[in-house]
C-alpha cells in the first residue's frame, strides 16, 4: 500500500493543489515506477516558507519550487533501523511552493494541473533516488519525468 501524507500551510492552498488530486498523481507515479508499497509526505506552501527552508537546507536565499527530503537508511547523522517489510518504508517528504509553481506556469505557458504533476513527479523520483546536474532537457533523470508526465497526464484525463 502506498500512503501519503499530504499538508498546506493554509487551507486556501488546496483549491490550488486539490488533496484528491495530489494524491492520485503521487500513487499513479510510484505505480508506473514499479513501487507497490511505501510513505511519504507532501507539503505545499508558500515563496516565503520555501526561501526559509531553501536557505536553511540549501543555502540558497532564494525560493523554489520544489525540495525533497529522502529518507535513507545510510544516513550517519540519523540511521534508520532496517526495515524487512517494504509496507513500512519510508520514502521521504516533498514541499512544493505553490508560488513559484504558479510563476513557472507563467514562464513555461503550461496549465498549472500540469505544472503540479510535473513537480509531483519531480519530487517522487528525487525520492526514489534519481538525481540531475542541471535542468538541461538531456538529463535522464528529467527525460524520464517527462515521460511520465505523459503517462499520468493521459490516464488523468480518462
Amino acid at each position: 500500500m502506498i500512503a501519503v501524507d499530504i499538508s498546506y500551510e493554509t487551507e486556501a492552498m488546496e483549491e490550488r493543489a486539490p488533496h484528491d488530486v495530489v494524491e492520485k498523481m503521487i500513487v499513479r507515479t510510484l505505480e508506473l515506477l514499479g513501487e507497490e508499497s511505501g510513505e511519504l509526505s507532501c507539503t505545499f506552501v508558500g515563496d516565503e516558507t520555501m526561501r526559509e527552508m531553501n536557505h536553511t537546507y540549501r543555502g540558497k536565499d532564494e525560493s523554489t519550487d520544489i525540495l525533497s527530503f529522502v529518507q535513507s537508511e545510510d544516513d550517519t547523522d540519523f540511521p534508520f533501523p532496517e526495515i524487512e517489510d517494504q509496507q513500512d518504508r519510508v520514502l521521504g517528504d516533498m514541499v512544493i511552493s505553490l508560488d513559484t509553481m504558479e510563476r513557472n506556469c507563467d514562464y513555461f505557458k503550461v496549465p498549472a494541473r500540469e505544472e503540479l504533476i510535473r513537480l509531483l513527479i519531480h519530487g517522487v523520483l528525487h525520492l526514489l533516488g534519481w538525481d540531475h546536474e542541471t535542468n538541461g532537457i538531456s538529463e535522464p533523470m528529467l527525460i524520464k519525468q517527462e515521460d511520465l508526465l505523459k503517462n499520468v497526464t493521459k490516464e488523468s484525463e480518462r
